[in-house]
């Protein structure tokens, strides 16, 4: 395994499927509201998903399930999803231990989520993860979401840190070209999604687990100032 070269100043974390095990949730509780509601969400479609916005979900859904429809059920999956949420997202493994390290050593840490706000930081709380965390941007705070730069940029702003000094994390593939888009190092650790050709010649580094994040990690602690 080869280290990093650098210590970076801040590391700005995605959120769904990163960090917590929602992506497998959501797409579960969409799969499942649209079979009760006679919709064949297939899961070539579902993974589609993974990433994107709250607003591109809808329009991608309404494309196959037609605007009549849409509504019903992602109030069915969201009310499903809730229930989730209000219990704990489960963790992605190695999570706590990274951020537990990245504390330690007084690496400032942001989150950079598409999901909107308010269930950001529902999810992240119940999840017992919002008190790790310095800032939070989410696509409520950005006029365009991933693949476009905002929110990383807002969150490196936030954190008062050069983008270019600042190590992203993400899982998905809409989320490493926003975090490359705005000049941050970036570390792909996918989840349900696995990177193609188009996304490997990105020239991200893409690592199996956060442990191995961690491990990459932990010889710049001994570098000198």
């Amino acid at each position: 395994m080869i280290a990093l070269a650098t210590l970076p100043q801040a590391v700005v974390f995605d959120m769904d499927g990163l960090m917590l095990d929602s992506e497998r949730a959501l797409l579960g509780c969409l799969a499942q509201a649209g079979s009760v509601a006679g919709h064949d969400l297939p899961e070539d479609f579902l993974l589609s998903l993974i990433g994107s916005s709250d607003a591109m979900t809808r329009q991608a859904i309404a494309g196959r399930v037609g605007a009549a429809a849409v509504d019903a059920l992602l109030r069915d999956s969201y009310a499903r999803y809730d229930g989730i949420v209000a219990a704990g997202v489960p963790h992605r493994p190695g999570i706590i231990e990274l951020l537990d390290t990245l504390a330690t050593h007084g690496i400032p840490r942001a989150v950079a989520t598409s999901t909107r706000r308010p269930l950001a930081l529902r999810k992240l709380e119940t999840a017992g993860l919002l008190r790790y965390f310095e800032h939070v941007a989410t696509s409520s705070d950005v006029a365009h979401p991933k693949p476009a730069p905002d929110i990383y940029l807002l969150a490196a702003r936030e954190l008062g840190v050069d983008p270019a000094q600042c190590l992203a994390l993400e899982d998905s593939p809409t989320g490493v070209r926003a975090a490359l888009a705005a000049g941050m190092h970036v570390i792909q650790i996918p989840d349900l999604l696995m990177p193609d050709e188009g996304v490997r010649a990105l020239g991200h580094r893409i690592a199996g687990s956060l442990h191995e994040v961690r491990k990459l990690l932990q010889p710049l602690w001994t570098l000198p100032a």
